[in-house]
């Protein structure tokens, strides 16, 4: 078992009082600001459950009709507020139903404190009712978790918890509490954390790495910056647009990265990665200098790696040392958070602007609009296509609205054409691609933003994953719009199918229930558009809705998403789509 050690800010005369291990949580979870929690009770965290009802006042609790809806609401509510995500949920099956999730924060640096209960300490060990070693099973998904069976240890578990969760390059923690903690009594207090020995959650900037990173900056002819999540996790944005508009370097961004700077951006080229756009991937392998900005050159970004810009120089902005050099060896590291890094760099760079080779990816993309997107976005014929089902949701949304999707075809066709004007508007998962998140994550989001307009975008495949969070809508009488893009078949699967199988369907072919039938008996309304003559008042009718709306799409079975780079391809053997038509 892991000892805590905490250096504890300093604050004023401390408060003490008795209670139980349960209003200990309770009120440090209150003084960490927390007033949202997404949970599902059981029996060992029964005696927490039982103590919320006397904070009603300050900690709304969402019941979700699953834990895994639980913990992606959390993800949505922290990807959309920049605040941690709070889950709760029992032992054994309630805590491993949390585990997608955990994988899926820790792969997207997304921040969460998950409470987890756990059978009386004296049982531990024993294979006692609904036990589960949460801690081994977690280690390799968190950035730290800990078993708490001393009613006492609550308030530093959690304090660290919060401090180790947000701090740095965010992600995942885990509190497993044993029911006697939860119910004992002791002398309560609290203090937030703010140091741990050992523990450096953002590396000292070094001036000497600013000063070469410019240099090869200032030197460049035809620079390319990669923006990733980074920017975003680290408030940066405001950064990003002054680096952006001094240096006039070109910018494309990654899956994660997008809405970190408006995409009507003059220098905003697109989007990189497999499916990404053309320009920016073929004119990596161009570029005479590549620099990523909080991104970690996963393999959908670099494809094969020993053809990834190897006529580039290489500048890295990162807060995670373990990042650099990794998958892509570098000329020039910058350690730190890149809120610090650009604000510093722009006083060693020089102004530039680079318009010939703009000029370049602007071609580029008339290349792509010609041979994939006019086609995509604009059919002459035939049944709806999901990037023309994107194209009219941007007339209404103009660009304002959080958008959260599941993963697959239609997460693709988001990524290439959704428009964002704000930071934090796109919320999908990325590193793990987890089907289902998208729903409970847009029902997340739109906890954590009552204002905004919230748009969860699924196919057919993902959203019978976790439907049942339809319940939890209806409840809270969320006023979600909910659009499923249904061709009758796991679409991402059947395209690799049909492109690199001859075509041989293996269960992915899908049957659905009548989506709009399942909301209307959850009192939600909503319609099933079969012709692209009636999809644009259908959106609209959607948008204007005062409450929780569902759309069903009948798209086109066979659809593909183009462009895309073949896995084991360099970035630039780009298939275009037409080329056998």
């Amino acid at each position: 078992m892991e000892t805590l050690t905490i250096e504890k800010e300093k604050t004023t005369e401390k408060k003490i009082q008795s209670m139980t291990g349960s209003d200990a949580l309770l009120q440090s979870l209150i003084t960490e600001g927390v007033s949202t929690v997404f949970g599902y009770p059981g029996g060992a965290i029964m005696p927490l459950y039982d103590k919320l009802l006397d904070y009603k006042k300050e900690i709304s609790h969402i019941l979700t009709r699953h834990e895994q809806g639980a913990i992606h609401a959390a993800q949505g509510f922290a990807r959309a507020t920049g605040k941690p995500g709070i889950c709760f949920a029992t032992s054994g099956p309630g805590a491993t139903n949390l585990v997608t999730g955990i994988a899926d924060a820790y792969m997207d640096s997304t921040p969460l404190v998950c409470i987890t209960g756990q059978v009386f300490s004296h049982l531990l060990g024993t294979d006692g009712f609904q036990e589960t070693d949460v801690v081994g099973v977690t280690m390799p998904i968190t950035k730290w978790n800990f078993q708490v069976t001393k009613a006492e240890e609550i308030p530093e578990a959690i304090a660290k918890a919060f401090y180790i969760a947000c701090s740095g390059r965010p992600g995942p923690v885990v509190i497993d509490i044993t029911k006697d903690a939860m119910m004992n009594t002791f002398d309560y207090s609290y203090e937030k954390c703010s140091y741990i020995r050992s523990y450096i959650p953002e590396p000292r900037v070094k001036t000497p790495q600013i000063e070469a990173a410019a240099k090869l900056i200032n030197e460049a002819k035809k620079p390319l910056a990669v923006i990733g999540q980074g920017v975003i996790l680290g408030n940066a944005e405001k950064e990003l647009l002054a680096f952006v508009n001094k240096s006039g370097i070109p910018i494309a961004s990654t899956l994660l990265g997008l809405s970190s700077i408006p995409n009507n951006h003059p220098q905003f080229t697109g989007r990189v990665g497999m499916h990404g756009n053309i320009g920016p991937n073929i004119k990596t392998n161009e570029c005479d200098l590549l620099i990523g900005i909080g991104m970690r050159f996963d393999d959908r970004v670099t494809g094969v790696v020993s053809k990834y810009a190897p006529q580039a120089k290489k500048i890295h902005f990162e807060i995670d040392k373990a990042e650099i050099n990794k998958i892509i060896k570098v000329d020039a590291p910058v350690l730190g958070n890149v809120k610090e890094t650009l604000a510093q760099i722009l006083d060693f760079i020089q102004p530039d602007q680079y318009p010939e080779w703009l000029a370049e990816f602007e071609a580029c993309s008339k290349e792509e609009y010609n041979r994939v997107a006019k086609e995509e976005v604009h059919p002459s014929d035939g049944k709806i296509n999901m990037g023309e089902v994107i194209e009219v949701l941007n007339q209404q949304s103009k660009g304002d609205a959080i958008i959260a999707t599941d993963v697959g075809q239609h997460q693709m066709f988001s990524m290439l054409y959704c428009k964002f004007k704000d930071t934090r508007a796109w919320i999908t998962s990325g590193g793990l691609g987890t089907m289902g998140f998208g729903l409970p994550a847009a029902m997340g989001a739109q906890f954590g933003c009552p204002d905004k307009k919230v748009i969860s975008i699924s196919g057919d495949g993902g959203f019978q994953m976790t439907m049942q969070e339809l319940g939890t809508i209806a409840y809270n009488k969320l006023p979600l719009k909910m659009i499923v893009l249904n061709n009758n078949f796991l679409g991402m699967v059947r395209q690799w199918q049909e492109l690199f199988f001859d075509e041989r369907y293996s269960n992915t072919p899908i049957s659905s229930p009548d989506f709009v039938a399942l909301a209307a008996s959850y009192k939600i309304k909503g319609e099933t558009v079969n012709d692209r003559s009636t999809l644009k008042d259908a959106m609209e009718r959607m948008w204007r809705s005062e409450g929780a709306y569902i759309l069903e799409i009948k798209v086109a079975a066979k659809g593909n998403v183009f462009p895309m780079v073949p896995a084991g391809a360099s970035v630039s053997d780009v298939i275009y789509g037409d080329e056998h038509k």
